[in-house]
């Protein structure tokens, strides 16, 4: 890390955010056991890095040990597991993470046309109702909750500010934006987010 950068405040200063072992497992040939997972997590946190995505509790047995177990072992980093906008991923997310210094649930749905419609087979007030309720049923769960609007940079901008704006309402701490299909140019992803911070409140 370099030492020579300077903050004026809080706001200022570069949250890292590694999910390298949940969306970087998935890559061919990077399955890693458990002890893999935890000495890695361990690795992370001496490099610095603030929160450690884990893995996705409910995809499986072991999934959930593995986030539990780095849980219970890092001390500094904020542990974070993934959650479907769903009552039992964020339930079984919650006690993965439980034992953690510093836990997060990381809820997510779809928001773009093409995947409310293909992939999740809802209308759109229906998504914009899972993101209150799944945010709401997290935040009770758990003091450190993340929303992500998944396929956000191919999200109609009025409707992703509807969502962000109510998952923040809602208690999401942080948010997350998305390109989940690789979809956007830096010009355009840049300009997705001056957009949200000058249209959505807080």
């Amino acid at each position: 890390m370099n030492s020579s950068i300077k903050t004026t405040n809080k706001t200022d200063r570069v949250i890292i955010f590694d999910t390298t072992l949940r969306d970087g497992e998935q890559s061919p040939g990077a399955s890693m056991n458990l002890d893999e997972k935890v000495r890695i997590a361990t690795v992370l946190e001496e490099m610095g890095v603030d929160v450690i995505e884990a893995g996705f509790p409910i995809a499986s047995p072991g999934d959930f040990e593995a986030v539990r177990r780095v849980a219970q072992t890092v001390k500094n980093a904020t542990v974070c597991g993934l959650a479907r906008a769903t009552k039992a991923d964020i339930e079984r997310c919650a006690d993965a993470v439980k034992h953690a210094p510093r836990g997060r649930i990381h809820t997510f749905i779809s928001t773009s046309p093409l995947h409310m419609k293909y992939k999740l087979q809802m209308e759109p007030e229906k998504v914009y109702q899972a993101v209150i309720d799944s945010v709401t049923h997290a935040r009770r769960l758990c003091g450190d909750v993340e929303w992500s609007a998944e396929d956000g940079s191919r999200t109609e901008h009025d409707f992703l500010c509807r969502c962000v704006e109510a998952a923040i309402a809602a208690g999401a701490g942080t948010i997350n934006i998305p390109d989940t299909v690789g979809y956007a140019v830096p010009e355009e992803y840049a300009a997705l987010i001056a957009m949200l911070f000058n249209r959505v409140p807080n």
